[in-house]
């Protein structure tokens, strides 16, 4: 399969708007490719942006950011005090912020699947494509109850020491969500190795995204 891969057309370093409606859904959306990312462009800078951290919660996601990224990449994060679950219904306030991330035009964004069963994560995909309408978009996915997961179009491949890292920051960083049985290691390492399958990754492992527009 051919690879596809990121060309802003400049010499500007790539500007990457990583977005996410609680304190821990980037790095268990897209954590491994934000490492990969850092990697494979060093001079990328990463705007991280979280509508919900209260609390404990603010602490964790501020810890949490500085161990996936180096300070010289990472802008923010940018943390906001929205209650979980209501997103919805300070949907004005909500969509205030998305107008001030304008200024960023950012080459990639990282977002919440628009299918998602969880309301504010419905909202922050919905308000995504609502400002950002001419900017590569990459929807990334939750394990949850609900059982919501689909049939992602796009797979970035991980090496095996990339999962392990992104799992061990994860499990690390938010000790506030140990007490949840769904939050273990082996489930996002499972999710993990079912999209490596699917990809026909070489290490076996991926992380998936659901594209809905992409100019070649």
């Amino acid at each position: 399969m051919i690879h596809l891969h990121l060309d802003t057309g400049t010499d500007k370093a790539l500007r990457i708007l990583c977005l996410g409606s609680h304190s821990d859904d980037i790095e268990i959306g897209c954590g491994g490719t934000i490492l990969r990312l850092a990697e494979q462009y060093p001079g990328a800078t990463f705007h991280w942006v979280v509508f919900s951290a209260i609390g404990i919660r603010e602490v964790e996601a501020k810890r949490a950011a500085a161990m996936f990224l180096d300070p010289g990449n990472l802008e923010g994060p940018l943390l906001k005090t929205f209650p979980d679950g209501y997103l919805p219904f300070v949907g004005a306030e909500v969509k205030a912020i998305f107008e001030d991330l304008k200024a960023i035009s950012p080459d990639l964004i990282f977002t919440h699947n628009r299918k998602d069963a969880h309301q504010d994560h419905r909202l922050i995909a919905e308000l995504t494509w609502n400002t950002f309408r001419n900017h590569l978009i990459l929807e990334y996915e939750i394990p949850k109850y609900d059982g919501d997961l689909g049939q992602p179009s796009v797979f970035m491949p991980l090496a095996k020491e990339v999962c392990q890292k992104k799992v061990a920051y994860i499990m690390d960083a938010f000790q506030s969500q140990h007490a949840k049985p769904w939050f273990q290691q082996d489930t996002f390492l499972s999710l993990m190795r079912l999209r490596g399958m699917e990809c026909n990754a070489p290490s076996g492992y991926a992380e998936a995204f659901y594209c809905r527009k992409l100019v070649l």
